[in-house]
């Protein structure tokens, strides 16, 4: 590993021993049970939870990946996940302090508070083990092998030098979140995440101003205006001849009206859930759950994103041969050769800070899943030990083995990945249709365990139905339009309806203890009294529309200020003067 000098050496084991200490000196202790584990003793700040949930999604391969897409069309291949932002801010406003209010541990310790009967029990068992440690490990894979090829191409070292060394980090990783909890996590997270953007700032303002790419001026003389451009272009299909990314009207339908609240995806559940959840259900208190919240949308979507994007454009220029299927490595390949000793270093470290963030969160949360709702819910209840402090410190003691546990299934999955991967792409692509009960579950009273049980079941059918058989009945323009999706959506959510309506709804006495508990607004009028009244829900649809618009508004008028383009830098920062206000007022009067 000659690649590191010296003092790059001193700053990477400086950062290594400070992470560690940090979470192991805010440690969650046992007498706070499960809540205080794997929630922090429900006591974050905003702006900690905030930070947390950004450095989370801050992994190892996100800006590897953001690279490869530049590669592919430019700047405006980023509305592949930029269109994310419209579900997001509907979390911020209409769920973040539902979760809140709920007072759960995990997402689905829900269930059985919102639903009756056998079926919710059973779902929840079985969602424990597919999302804590199925589809877990398969994502702890993912960014495992991400900093596998960092290494690799960074100290120029075989798969197995690079692999043992992502096994080490991984170990240390599952060590201290055993010991640390979610409050040393979130404190870590919150650390970890000023290192590696101040990393990735100071590695965007280096590169960009290398005599080969020339600053600003240069990159828009030696790169085609198409790969700049911010918007994707609406046409029939990709424009080959430019690489512009292009969206058909049928695609652009179902980013605009149908992807954001239809598909559930890790990190992206409409209406909140998994770590996004679980940040929110360890705030103070609402107002925390929605500032927190909010950061967490401007922050992933606005200021994170640029210099991974200035890299991107960079590389282009400076590694023009590189083919594209490895068109991401052009990330690391601008740190091994342009940052200077100890700014190496200390770049490093910001990539490990992102590992090891989101690989602690994960561990920290399925392990929640598989301790919660699994372990004391079926194997171990509470009412089996003489006292509550002791049944806290096992719960806490489980949690911790759990955590190792997945820890060492995650490096053994980690070994397959490649094979892995188009099945996970499978299984994610096949929650089209589930986000709607997610999100109506809180909102019609009317939703039961069935509804979400054969929401979860029906896309598998109706993406295979789609694949498989509707290419021999439908043309080809079908499916490049979207088509594939949008019909496994319509399909999901007839399936569910029906199976709503034909189902007995849940027992009243759960949907009135539900109600009274979380008050949440929507169709609940059986149950609706005079001290369970809401914000009204056109201040919700103001508030999140005029949020979307201004966090929007941040990510073009930055882009442009970047970019030198003054006119529609202004045009942007005007906009974005004007919905910050209109979020301000709808805001006041929604009593955030």
């Amino acid at each position: 590993m000659t690649n590191l000098a010296a003092l790059d050496w001193v700053v990477l084991i400086f950062f290594m021993a400070l992470f560690v200490i940090i979470g192991i000196r805010f440690r969650s202790k046992d007498t706070g049970g499960l809540a205080g584990f794997f929630l922090g003793g429900r006591q974050l700040p905003w702006y900690i939870a905030g930070v947390s949930m950004v450095a989370t999604t801050f992994a190892a391969d996100t800006p590897l990946w953001v690279t490869e897409k530049i590669a592919q069309h430019g700047i405006s291949g980023n509305w592949l996940w930029w269109n994310m932002l419209i579900g997001g801010m509907l979390t911020t406003f209409f769920f973040a302090r539902l979760w809140r209010r709920a007072e759960i541990i995990t997402e689905l310790e829900l269930l059985e508070i919102r639903y009756s009967g056998a079926v919710a029990r059973w779902l929840r068992g079985v969602k424990a083990v597919y999302l804590g440690l199925f589809l877990n490990v398969i994502i702890i894979g993912w960014v495992n092998a991400a900093l596998i090829s960092i290494i690799e191409v960074f100290f120029e070292v075989p798969y197995e030098t690079a692999f043992w060394t992502v096994g080490g980090a991984l170990v240390l990783v599952a060590i201290y979140s055993s010991v640390a909890g979610l409050l040393g996590i979130a404190i870590t997270d919150f650390v970890q995440f000023i290192i590696a953007m101040t990393g990735c700032i100071i590695l965007a303002i280096v590169v960009l101003n290398a005599p080969e790419v020339g600053g600003v001026e240069g990159l828009k003389e030696k790169l085609p205006a198409w790969r700049l451009s911010l918007f994707p272009k609406l046409g029939s299909g990709t424009d080959v001849a430019s690489g512009l990314f292009s969206l058909s009207a049928g695609a652009f339908f179902s980013y605009l009206f149908l992807q954001w609240w239809a598909s559930w995806y890790p990190g992206a559940e409409p209406g909140g859930g998994g770590y996004i959840s679980q940040r929110m259900m360890s705030a103070k208190n609402e107002k925390h759950a929605v500032y927190s919240s909010l950061f967490f949308q401007i922050a992933h979507y606005c200021l994170r994103p640029w210099p991974w994007i200035i890299v991107g454009l960079c590389a282009l220029v400076l590694y023009p041969d590189l083919a594209l299927e490895e068109s991401g490595k052009g990330f690391i390949m601008t740190m091994r050769d342009f940052l200077p000793v100890g700014l190496k270093g200390l770049l490093l470290a910001g990539f490990l800070s992102a590992y090891m963030s989101t690989i602690s969160t994960q561990l920290n949360w399925g392990s929640s899943y598989l301790t919660n709702d699994l372990y004391k819910r079926f194997i171990r209840p509470e009412k089996g030990f003489e006292s509550t402090d002791k049944a806290n410190r096992n719960y806490v003691a489980a949690g911790r083995i759990i955590t190792l546990i997945i820890m060492l299934v995650g490096l053994g999955v980690t070994t397959q990945i490649k094979m892995i991967d188009e099945a996970a792409q499978f299984l994610i692509a096949s929650g089209a249709g589930l986000g709607m009960v997610l999100i109506m579950r809180w909102y019609w009273w009317r939703i039961n365990a069935w509804s979400e049980l054969s929401a979860t079941l029906a896309p598998v059918i109706g993406l295979a139905i789609a694949r498989y058989i509707l290419p021999d009945y439908l043309p080809q323009s079908f499916f490049s339009h979207n088509g594939a999706f949008i019909f496994t959506v319509a399909f999901t959510s007839v399936v569910w309806l029906a199976v709503t309506f034909i189902t007995q709804p849940t027992d009243k006495a759960v949907l009135s203890s539900f109600y009274n508990k979380v008050k949440p607004g929507g169709w609940w009028r059986p149950f609706q009294n005079s001290d369970t009244i809401t914000p009204g829900t056109s201040y919700l649809f103001t508030s999140w529309i005029a949020g979307v618009v201004m966090v929007y508004s941040i990510l073009f008028f930055i882009g442009y200020l970047i970019l030198k383009e003054w006119n529609l830098f202004f045009i942007w920062l005007v906009v974005f003067t004007l919905s910050f206000g209109l979020l301000r007022w709808a805001m006041g009067k929604a009593e955030y």
